[in-house]
């Protein structure tokens, strides 16, 4: 499971591992069952605070994307799948109105917009 930190981001540090960690729940690399490393081990890999990790962890076991063993770690929770499909619709949409936003404050037209998104998307080879 690979993490990134960014120290230019506005996000704090706690909110950008759960969020990395829920991509990779909803994209498929970590399954159910999968354990995760622990609170010690990320935050020395991550050179972070044993705190900030904990925190991220508390996160994600409270939206449910992940669960906690006394005495034996953190693992991905099983995920309802129409949950699992929503949180990914949600995602796409948030990044849409992201591109939409954006080609509003330069100008650029619905069509365009349009014609771009099936340019890119049929050159993706769906």
């Amino acid at each position: 499971m690979q993490i990134i930190i960014s120290n230019q981001s506005k996000q704090p540090i706690y909110e950008q591992i759960s969020q990395q960690v829920k991509q990779h729940i909803l994209k498929g690399i970590l399954h159910e069952g999968d354990s995760l490393p622990s609170i010690r081990l990320l935050a020395k890999d991550l050179q972070v605070s044993v705190i900030t990790t904990k925190r991220a962890y508390e996160e994600l076991e409270k939206e449910g994307f992940i669960h906690s063993v006394v005495g034996k770690g953190s693992f991905v929770s099983s995920q309802n799948h129409e949950f699992l499909k929503e949180k990914q619709w949600k995602i796409v949409e948030d990044k849409l109105q992201e591109a939409i936003t954006l080609s509003k404050e330069v100008n650029i037209s619905k069509q365009e917009v349009i014609e771009l998104l099936s340019l890119l998307y049929e050159g993706e080879g769906h």
